[in-house]
C-alpha cells in the first residue's frame, strides 16, 4: 500500500492507496510546528479504525508547499512507516513533464501533480482549476507540458478579507444564490462572491483559450470544485481527488526507476 501526502497551506491530507483504490483519507491543518511524533500518533488510531495494517505501508509520497513542514512528514515516513518517501520537487522524481515557466522551482508541488494527473486522466490541452487556498487556473498543453497559470485569491480568503476589512460585513456560509440581487447583506455577498467567481472562472478560461489558440477542457478539483460546477458549463469534469491521484501515478512512475 501506498501513503500519499498532499501538504497544502491550510490542511494536509493524508490517503492510503490499495492498488489505485483509496482505502482511507484523512486531513488535519496546517500547523508546521507538529511533531512527527504526534502525526504518528494520531495517523496510527487512524488507521487501526479503518482496518488498515500500518505494516501493509510499502512506499511513501509527499507533496508540500509548505517547506517548514517536508522535514517533520519525511521523519513520520520513516519513523512510523519505515520507508523513505519520495519528494515531488526532488530531482529525482520524474514527472515526464516539460515545465515551461521563466522559474520553474518557483511552481508549487500540488500544481505540477494536477497537471500531471488531469493530463494522464483526461488528455489536453487543458486548464486544472483548483480551489484551494488559492484559487489556481494551470494551463497543460496537448504534450503534457506544463505552460503556467493564473493565481487568484482563495474563496474562503476572499470571504475572510470582506468581513475583517468592513465592520458591517459578517462571515458567510458559500452558497449559490437564488438571485443575482441580493436582497439582505448576507445575500448580497453570497451574490457576490458566488457569481463573481463564476464569472471570474468563464472570463479566465475564455481568454487563457483564445491565448492558446485552442478550446480547453477544464478539470476541476477541490472541495468547492462540485458547487461552482453546477453553475457553468466552463468546468467540463470534477475530480475531488485529482491531486491524491497525481501523486499515486507519479510513485508508480518512478518506482521502478
Amino acid at each position: 500500500m501506498l501513503l500519499a501526502i498532499d501538504a497544502g497551506n491550510t490542511n494536509i491530507v493524508f490517503a492510503v492507496f490499495d492498488g489505485d483504490t483509496i482505502k482511507g483519507q484523512w486531513r488535519c491543518s496546517t500547523t508546521t510546528e507538529r511533531t512527527a511524533d504526534e502525526l504518528g500518533v494520531w495517523l496510527h488510531h487512524l488507521f487501526a479504525l479503518a482496518n488498515v495494517p500500518v505494516d501493509a505501508i510499502t512506499g511513501a509520497i509527499i507533496a508540500t508547499v509548505v517547506p517548514a513542514a517536508e522535514f517533520s512528514l519525511k521523519t513520520l515516513c520513516r519513523r512510523y512507516f519505515s520507508v523513505e518517501p519520495m519528494v515531488v520537487g526532488d530531482p529525482a522524481v520524474d514527472l515526464d513533464m516539460k515545465i515551461i515557466m521563466d522559474r520553474p522551482s518557483e511552481v508549487g508541488a500540488d500544481r505540477l501533480v494536477n497537471a500531471v494527473a488531469a493530463h494522464q486522466l483526461f488528455g489536453g490541452p487543458l486548464v486544472v482549476l483548483d480551489f484551494g487556498t488559492a484559487t489556481t487556473f494551470d494551463v497543460v498543453d496537448g504534450n503534457g507540458d506544463y505552460l503556467g497559470g493564473v493565481i487568484a485569491p482563495g474563496v474562503n480568503l476572499s470571504i475572510k478579507a470582506l468581513h475583517m476589512a468592513a465592520a458591517q460585513l459578517p462571515m458567510v456560509a458559500i452558497e449559490a444564490p437564488r438571485n443575482v440581487v441580493g436582497k439582505n447583506t448576507v445575500e448580497a455577498m453570497q451574490s457576490g462572491i458566488y457569481w463573481g467567481y463564476v464569472s471570474m472562472i468563464e472570463g479566465l478560461v475564455r481568454r487563457l483559450s483564445e491565448e492558446h489558440g485552442a478550446e480547453m477542457e477544464v478539470i476541476a478539483t477541490g472541495g468547492l470544485a462540485p458547487l461552482f460546477a453546477e453553475a457553468t458549463d466552463t468546468i467540463a469534469n470534477c475530480d475531488p481527488y485529482l491531486t491524491l491521484r497525481g501523486l499515486y501515478l507519479l510513485h508508480q512512475r518512478n518506482a521502478g526507476r
